[in-house]
């Protein structure tokens, strides 16, 4: 498979062997990792008040007959403004975790629709002996100023982490910790080649190690 190539400021292309990430993209394995990613970003932190948590008397409004109104409780009822909720939300915890091995094959269908889309460019880190913006702007420019870019890299690169971080929509990943959701949200995804086969070697493995 043909991808694009970016080195010394011009984009080309090159051949890559997309074996290793499949033959078809599981659309429905990739439907349910996005809604379990989304979940476990919930903060599940919402929370109304009940009849015995609202700040009101426990006295009876009037008394039970002969007013000519209808029978009513305390203050706290909720069918009264400002009083309680009836089964309002709670907080809760969202999260739960697919298996390890569907997380992989998630990720191998992610990586693999992005090849077929031509999604996928790869790159030399430019050496950096200190953060620099302006590099990372123009790989970015030079690449069509995409709105989402997600860099992966087959180590941590401080400088380069640093130079990318200040861009709104650019993520910086290393492909021991890339998941299928940074690669789905992702307009671009711009990789070292190495990383591209750590990531495939990554994938090939059935054991539980490293983050899926």
């Amino acid at each position: 498979m043909k991808v694009k190539n970016y080195k010394a400021g011009k984009v080309g292309s090159v051949e890559l062997d997309s074996a290793p990430f499949g033959e078809k993209v599981l659309w429905r394995t990739l439907k349910d990792a996005m809604d379990m990613y989304a979940a476990n970003e919930r903060q599940g932190t919402v929370k109304t008040k009940g009849r015995s948590e609202v700040a009101y008397s426990r006295k009876k409004l009037w008394k039970q007959k002969h007013t000519g109104r209808a029978r009513s409780g305390d203050r706290k009822n909720p069918v009264w403004r400002g009083g309680g909720t009836i089964f309002g939300p709670l907080p809760r915890d969202w999260s739960y975790h697919m298996p390890i091995k569907a997380r992989r094959v998630a990720l191998k269908s992610a990586v693999l629709g992005k090849l077929k889309d031509e999604e996928v460019v790869l790159f030399e880190v430019p050496k950096l002996d200190k953060p620099s913006s302006k590099t990372v702007r123009k790989v970015i420019d030079d690449l069509g100023t995409p709105r989402r870019v997600l860099f992966v890299l087959l180590a941590r690169n401080e400088a380069f982490w640093k130079s990318a971080r200040n861009f709104p929509g650019v993520q910086v990943r290393t492909a021991d910790e890339v998941c299928a959701i940074d690669v789905l949200r992702a307009t671009i995804v711009v990789s070292e080649k190495e990383a591209l086969d750590s990531l495939a070697t990554r994938l090939a493995k059935t054991t539980k190690a490293g983050v899926a």
